[in-house]
């Protein structure tokens, strides 16, 4: 196992980005919202790089990428949530060693949890889709609580129901935002490198540990 395991009894994924690469299912839902305004479509590079805040935020860059009045950005992220909750999990796949890992900490009896700022309402479905829900005994959506990532709240929120302190606890994500709430929290924090954090290296947000698999995370 990983150093970064040592004296941890909890467990915190991010979803998009960690575990799942979500972008192409995303990217249909908002090249097809911008395609109703008529805009061009973003495409998925762009998409991989607006993920992260949730998807309110997501259609709010995608609006003022395509030069169109960001103030809108609330009924066009009604008729995005629309689309996506239509077909979350189309093309949506898991990155390569997310598999591994998930089964190995769970063969150690490893708590795990799920803390993403995506709505709650669309975690069903992926995490069924794509086989992985029974792994998670907690599962934060970005609208579970009042605040979301990079706050610490849903990441102390999962240690207290835990009953664990913020130092047995291990952050795993992607982006600046998992870093600085995994910091605030206390938590240690592991960071892929292969994920979505705004077109930047993962590395400049200095986490704890940068791996380019979670399969290294239990090798």
């Amino acid at each position: 196992m990983h150093t970064a395991l040592a004296g941890i009894e909890l467990v915190v994924f991010d979803l998009d980005g960690t575990l799942v690469d979500s972008a192409p299912d995303l990217a249909v839902a908002t090249d097809a919202v911008l395609g109703e305004l008529g805009a061009p479509p973003a495409g998925v590079t762009k998409v991989r790089n607006w993920v992260g805040n949730g998807t309110r935020k997501l259609v709010e860059r995608a609006l003022i990428d395509a030069g169109l009045d960001p103030t809108r950005t609330e009924p066009v992220h009604d008729r995005f949530q629309a689309l996506y909750a239509a077909a979350p999990c189309v093309e949506s796949r898991l990155f390569d060693g997310v598999q591994d890992c998930l089964v190995a900490l769970a063969e150690r009896g490893m708590p795990m949890a799920l803390v993403t700022n995506k709505p709650a309402a669309f975690l069903p479905a992926i995490l069924g889709g794509l086989g992985i829900e029974g792994y998670f005994r907690w599962t934060l959506g970005g609208d579970s609580l009042p605040q979301k990532k990079p706050d610490p709240a849903p990441l102390l929120h999962c240690a207290a129901l835990a009953g664990l302190p913020p130092a047995s606890c291990l952050m795993v994500g992607d982006s600046r935002h998992d870093v600085q709430a995994g910091r605030a929290a206390g938590f240690p924090v592991v960071a892929v490198t292969y994920g979505y954090n705004h077109g930047d290296p993962i590395t400049d947000s200095k986490p704890d540990y940068a791996l380019d698999s979670l399969a290294e995370l239990v090798a």
